[in-house]
């Protein structure tokens, strides 16, 4: 006999998330009865209000969306409004907003979360920028049981993946986002078997700001400044400050390739500046930019 599908309730937001929510939706063994994202947040110059990608994704399939300010506050009035009182899964992917103990222990079975690290290594908001920071040779996603604790849950599966050396967040985003979607059915699909996470190894990566882009050619060498402009594009992105100009960094190399700039960096190393763009300019070549200042 087949198996009824299984009921989830889905909370993501970024982009990270919209292949996870594409992969239930789209498979026969599971019914997302509620997709819960972040509200609609001005963006750019004009400050126009914009949809999360997830909520996009989930209209397209009409899926019930729900956008509380605070989910916290708002969660039983949302599962009575949408008449949801019994579901098996909810499925946390990039979501945005800390849940509360009521909220995960609502799901029949288990509230799962989809991150981005090989856990205990990089728990937190940041963990693909931080693997690539910190120059780690791997990175992965591992399915966790969530718990009233920063990504300290039971581990479900895990999948490893080398990371590459030139690889930047953005490539790297992509394909863990893709990985993850694809180890989450399969998870789902089979018996739980939750392993409690090893208590060594644990690192925790804080949420990014603009001061974490913010450069010194003079106090890091190049191999270091290389690291954040793969790791930090695009955000925060790269900045350094050269004679009183700010120079947003877009792409480097620690070889000398085509229209670059070469730049003395700390302990005699040397970066070549392959892309720039200075203040109020469109993205350069490091070649032109550097024939401008001189």
């Amino acid at each position: 006999m087949k198996r009824p599908p299984l009921s989830l309730v889905f909370l993501g937001t970024s982009t990270f998330a919209v292949p996870s929510l594409e992969a239930l939706a789209d498979d026969s063994a599971f019914s997302v009865n509620l997709v819960i994202t972040q509200p609609d947040k001005p963006k750019g110059r004009e400050k126009i209000q914009t949809q999360s990608l997830v909520k996009l994704a989930a209209q397209k399939r009409g899926l019930l969306v729900a956008q509380p300010e605070h989910i916290n506050e708002e969660f039983d009035d949302l599962i009575a409004q949408f008449s949801i009182f019994n579901f098996q899964f909810s499925i946390v992917v990039a979501y945005g907003q800390i849940l509360s103990q009521t909220i995960l222990d609502f799901p029949d079975v288990a509230p799962v979360n989809v991150h981005a690290s090989l856990l205990p290594r990089w728990r937190g908001a940041s963990p693909m920028q931080h693997a690539i920071l910190a120059g780690d040779r791997e990175a992965g996603i591992t399915i966790q049981k969530m718990i009233y604790e920063l990504d300290a849950g039971p581990i479900l599966a895990q999948e490893r993946t080398p990371i590459e050396p030139r690889e930047t967040f953005t490539a790297l985003h992509d394909r863990l986002a893709t990985m993850g979607a694809k180890l989450l059915v399969r998870t789902l699909k089979e018996p739980l078997h939750p392993k409690e996470q090893s208590t060594a190894g644990i690192t925790i990566c804080k949420k990014l700001t603009r001061v974490d882009g913010v450069v010194d050619p003079n106090a890091m060498t190049a191999e270091e400044i290389d690291r954040r402009v793969r790791a930090l594009n695009p955000w925060p992105g790269v900045t350094m400050t050269i004679k009183g100009t700010t120079l947003k960094i877009l792409e480097t190399r620690l070889e000398q390739i085509g229209e670059s700039y070469s730049l003395g960096c700390a302990h005699g190393t040397t970066l070549y500046l392959v892309t720039v763009q200075p203040p109020g300019k469109k993205p350069m070549s490091g070649a032109a930019w550097g024939r401008g200042r001189r």
